[in-house]
């Protein structure tokens, strides 16, 4: 096991985690609270941004454990999976259409991640 990848696979994620929910969460759901639509889909907005916002954190807090404790390897594999399918959205939905997605850094983020956690281990 590679103790630096996943460390910075860690970090990334990590870098991520405070980025989506605290510069993200003012910018994204600042938009969504002025704009007109439901209370109800406002509600859920704000649950399924944060809901994002913790699985990085709960990602790289994992990663990191791993990386102290060799033996919790098998966690790994769950954050690499999550993230391989969560970076493959981003580009087939970018690509299908929503390519604003292309430009936001969810792919890259989730995809290095993956790559980084996948050689740490």
């Amino acid at each position: 096991m590679d103790y630096f990848l996943l460390i910075s696979a860690s970090v990334i994620s990590l870098a991520g985690a405070l980025f989506h929910g605290l510069v993200g969460q003012q910018k994204y759901m600042g938009a969504v609270y002025k704009s007109n639509l439901e209370p109800l889909t406002k509600s859920l907005s704000f649950v399924v941004w944060h809901i994002f916002t913790i699985f990085l954190f709960v990602s790289a807090i994992a990663l990191l454990c791993v990386a102290y404790n060799p033996s919790l390897k098998l966690i790994v594999y769950p954050i690499i999976g999550v993230n391989m399918l969560g970076c493959l959205m981003f580009v087939i939905l970018g690509l299908l259409g929503h390519k604003i997605l292309l430009k936001m850094p969810g792919a890259y983020l989730m995809g290095s991640t993956a790559i980084l956690a996948l050689l740490g281990i």
